[in-house]
């Protein structure tokens, strides 16, 4: 005989048990945080809060536009393949409470993240934290999930992601998570996509500035690749693109509110970058 918990997580075990086709790889990277923080400080005193996960979903949205293969999923096996998918949207990992009580996993995808400003991803961000958890979009499907006897929450679960273009609507093209709020430095997940952003706190840590230790905000972000769908260079290029992204971060400069100007993120990180770098 289950109980409300067990109901209430039957949903993240139907994703575990189809997840187990994948072949995640994890790669990480540190951040220099020193321009999204200072961003944020300034935004903070006109009146405007903006999380990190804002941020990284700008930046991940952006990059991921920048390359198929990260937004692209497993077909076959048999005959095994890659399929394409044509929107950039991002998968939102959050840790929501039930009205009876159960702290449980649950999703968001938030779309058009390579076309979208920081001020309107946040302002999906803050509806998807603050809003009830039967009202989030894909909440219903969820509930009948729940609902229904395992076996056969199980097999709507497959048959609901069986295709590419229902794989995107309900699990994204990348997907996003953040145990920031914590003392996690990092971890890794993997989202059912292509990647997986996992994103720690932001700490101060000893950089290297021109050649001198100073302090610094630093992130880690944890990248999960299936290897099934790109290989280690390639997912390797999206870590280094974002990682440019956030460390470029230049604010409102280029005339579109939150864009990092100069490119950043588009070319390849130089050897020897170290965090705490100044970039051009």
């Amino acid at each position: 005989m289950s109980g409300p918990r067990d109901r209430a997580r039957r949903h993240t075990r139907y994703f575990l048990n189809w997840a187990r086709a994948a072949a995640p790889v994890h790669l990480g990277a540190d951040i220099d945080m020193t321009r999204v923080e200072d961003h944020r400080a300034a935004e903070r005193a006109a009146g405007r809060r903006y999380s990190v996960v804002s941020y990284l979903l700008f930046a991940a949205g952006r990059i991921v536009a920048r390359h198929p293969e990260a937004r692209a999923t497993a077909r076959g096996v048999l005959w095994p393949r890659t399929a394409p998918l044509p929107d950039v949207a991002a998968k939102l990992a959050l840790d929501r409470t039930t009205a009876s009580g159960e702290r449980v996993v649950l999703t968001a995808v938030l779309p058009r993240m390579d076309v979208a400003s920081l001020s309107e991803i946040q302002d999906v961000v803050d509806l998807c934290r603050e809003s009830d958890p039967h009202d989030l979009p894909g909440a219903a499907a969820v509930r009948l999930l729940n609902q229904l006897p395992p076996p056969v929450g199980q097999l709507a679960f497959r048959l609901g992601v069986r295709t590419p273009g229902a794989r995107g609507r309900r699990l994204g093209t990348f997907a996003v998570s953040s145990l920031g709020h914590r003392a996690v430095d990092v971890f890794h997940s993997y989202g059912g996509t292509a990647v997986t952003f996992c994103a720690g706190r932001v700490t101060d840590r000893a950089v290297v500035r021109d050649g001198r230790i100073t302090a610094a905000p630093v992130m880690r972000l944890g990248l999960t690749f299936d290897h099934r769908v790109l290989d280690g260079a390639a997912a390797a290029d999206v870590l280094d693109g974002v990682v440019k992204r956030l460390e470029g971060w230049h604010g409102d400069l280029s005339g579109t509110r939150g864009e990092p100007r100069d490119g950043a993120g588009v070319r390849p990180a130089r050897a020897g970058d170290r965090p705490g770098r100044t970039l051009g």
